[in-house]
């Protein structure tokens, strides 16, 4: 690297950034903290809008910050030594931020080893603010470096929430909707498109079916094999597309590595030890979630199957009749992660779909899309009996359109649809 060389690079990207024609919308869900001793890592499946977020930190001050991408070609090679170079490029180009606050973004920057040491000593030392970004999962919690550990805040970046969709389509919501209002008719009729298609920003924006249909499916490859069969040097493909065509079908329902295992060693030679070093790789990718039964113990909450949720449902792979209830159900876990809570599922005698921890506050979610007397032992009461071991008063049920007030076994539950439950609530 040479500073002319780095100087250009930064310059170019200054204009680029400030060149953009289109307003960068706005995360609802997400708040980048500010006047923090910490180095901010954005972290989180590739395409759900990190980039987006760091221009919008940088637009906040741009005459005194630096945006670097560390996909660019022409940085390719750039090593640790190099950051000082970079550092000195910047403030040459800005003679008078010396000694002053500036602000780092630096993207992509898992692809320069070392790279926490030079953040850690730039929040610390320099009056530096430093917000990095990547799509690998070496920049999750369980995997940063231990010469940044308790010197980070991390933040996870999922796609667009209901909410930020409607932002992005050019609505503006307000939190209580006319019974009959135009507003209200629209944003209920976009729900089908959200629930469909998902959120990741480049899809909520493409004009046709066939776009995101196509942006999807190349999506769901660059991170297949980006994410997981290049990170992990993954060599068993067949057993990996195998798992990865039951994981993606077998959203929103339990899922167990060993009987996985005992379905396809028939049908594919490998070890079971190596069903599960993939399984745990696909969730390092952060392409899936899974969620615990809900128990004090955690040898129960291992013990038993993990419910597996999608990073985003217009990825989901639809194999039956029930695609709809369960794309609820994804949509609805995916609102209550944005909203901080810590989520488990509840099996005793009766059943419900998500008990929610944030905090001391406690709540049951139960998902269906209609209630009707066939399911009304499952949903409702499955839901009051869930309230009642908890000790608490109340439930939830969300829905695709239906809406009243229901007292049951002493529990009163909320039945709400859910598009109405994510534009009015947070």
């Amino acid at each position: 690297m040479t500073k002319e060389e780095l100087k250009k690079i930064i310059t170019e990207n200054t204009e680029f950034i400030l060149g953009l024609e289109r307003e960068m919308i706005k995360r609802e869900s997400l708040e980048l903290p500010e006047k923090i001793k910490k180095v901010v890592v954005l972290y989180g499946v590739r395409r759900s809008g990190k980039t987006s977020l760091l221009f919008a930190n940088f637009l906040k001050a741009p005459s005194r910050s630096l945006y670097v991408d560390f996909e660019d070609e022409r940085l390719i090679g750039f090593s640790l030594s190099d950051f000082e170079l970079l550092k000195d490029s910047f403030f040459e180009l800005n003679p008078d931020l010396i000694g002053k606050k500036v602000s780092f973004s630096l993207d992509e920057v898992q692809n320069v080893q070392g790279w926490e040491r030079f953040a850690r000593r730039m929040v610390e030392r320099e009056n530096v603010d430093v917000f990095v970004a990547g799509s690998s999962s070496k920049l999750s919690p369980t995997e940063i470096h231990t010469s940044l550990r308790g010197r980070e805040w991390t933040v996870e970046v999922l796609p667009f929430s209901f909410r930020e969709f409607l932002i992005a389509r050019g609505i503006k919501t307000s939190k209580k909707l006319k019974k009959y209002s135009r507003e209200r008719i629209r944003i209920a009729s976009l729900f089908e498109e959200y629930l469909r298609w998902g959120g990741f920003p480049e899809v909520v924006l493409a004009e046709s079916n066939f776009e995101k249909k196509k942006i999807l499916k190349d999506y769901l490859g660059a991170m297949f094999f980006k994410d997981i069969v290049e990170r992990f040097n993954l060599t068993n493909i067949p057993l990996l597309e195998a798992l990865k065509e039951r994981l993606f079908s077998s959203f929103a329902s339990s899922f167990s590595v060993a009987g996985f295992y005992k379905k396809t060693k028939q049908l594919i030679p490998f070890s079971k030890d190596s069903v599960y070093t993939y399984y745990d790789c696909f969730l390092k990718s952060m392409l899936i979630y899974e969620v615990r039964k809900f128990s004090d113990s955690i040898y129960v909450q291992m013990r038993n199957p993990a419910k597996i949720y999608l990073v985003d449902t217009g990825l989901a792979r639809r194999v039956t009749s029930e695609d709809t209830g369960r794309l609820l159900e994804n949509l609805v876990f995916l609102e209550l992660k944005k909203r901080g809570y810590k989520l488990y599922y509840f099996a005793n005698k009766r059943e419900c779909d998500f008990v929610a921890k944030r905090g001391d506050e406690l709540s049951t979610f139960q998902v269906t899309m209609t209630l009707t007397e066939s399911n009304w032992e499952r949903e409702v009461r499955g839901a009051a009996s869930t309230a009642r071991v908890l000790g608490l008063k109340e439930a939830t049920i969300i829905t695709l359109e239906r809406q009243e007030e229901i007292e049951e076994e002493g529990v009163h539950i909320r039945v709400i649809p859910c598009w109405k439950w994510m534009v009015e609530e947070k």
